[in-house]
């Protein structure tokens, strides 16, 4: 019999790496500890999330790891399919042509704003490429630095003063999150990239408005190419 092996021991699973969780977490720190192994690449695209050897490798209850596993399927991070259950999400090339072309418009539409946004907005930006900048100094986990990274481009949108296109832009980077770490894991350049938002915040606080818009738009064109590269993605011609 060929086909994906079902899982049922902790001994021959790829859950091994599982921290224990107490008998008396919540489902919350279930979904932390799975999400923290997606984005360490202990639980890669694909690997079934059966709920016995969750519960068993886990410490908790099959209804605990079912409920925890709703979370994650909501946030993009694993995929439910009917007779299938679910497994860590796989990435494809149309959703992330799709949210590239999204960021361009909504990220751009925000440097776009930076000579007339509110001041608070601004600092929003600095404080996102300094937060990003201190996690990579302290050696901050991948879901930290993915986090990070993200809200960098989020205080971009942020610059519009719009909060509906905010609203929009965190949920484009929520499809994102696990293809870009899975990049970031691969690539191990941390201090390039915030030496790159370094160079974006920059051009803007000199006010050269077009230069930032050219870097951010080889910034996106770039990672989007990576990602591909990377999951050996192939967009259609």
């Amino acid at each position: 019999m060929t086909g994906a092996q079902t899982i049922g021991t902790t001994s021959d699973t790829p859950f091994g790496s599982l921290a224990s969780v107490e008998q008396t977490s919540t489902v919350d720190r279930v979904v932390e500890e799975l999400r923290r192994a997606v984005f360490e690449g202990d639980l890669e695209s694909g690997t079934p999330l059966r709920e016995v050897a969750l519960a068993e490798s886990l410490g908790v209850s099959r209804p605990t790891v079912r409920e925890a596993l709703t979370v994650l399927v909501a946030e993009g991070l694993a995929t439910r399919e009917p007779h299938r259950g679910v497994s860590v999400a796989t990435p494809d090339p149309e959703s992330v042509g799709d949210v590239a072309r999204a960021r361009r418009v909504l990220e751009l539409a925000g440097v776009r704003s930076w000579p007339d946004a509110e001041d608070g907005d601004r600092k929003a930006v600095r404080t996102s490429l300094e937060e990003y900048a201190a996690a990579v100094a302290g050696d901050a986990s991948y879901e930290e630095l993915n986090r990070r990274h993200l809200a960098i481009h989020l205080s971009f949108v942020g610059l519009t003063g719009s909060p509906r296109l905010v609203a929009m832009a965190a949920s484009v980077h929520a499809e994102l999150r696990l293809a870009l770490a899975q990049v970031e894991r691969a690539r191990r350049n941390a201090s390039d990239q915030v030496a790159a938002h370094a160079l974006l915040v920059e051009l803007l606080e000199a006010g050269d408005v077009a230069g930032a818009e050219a870097e951010l738009e080889r910034h996106l064109a770039d990672g989007e190419a990576a990602i591909l590269e990377r999951l050996d993605l192939q967009p259609d011609q």
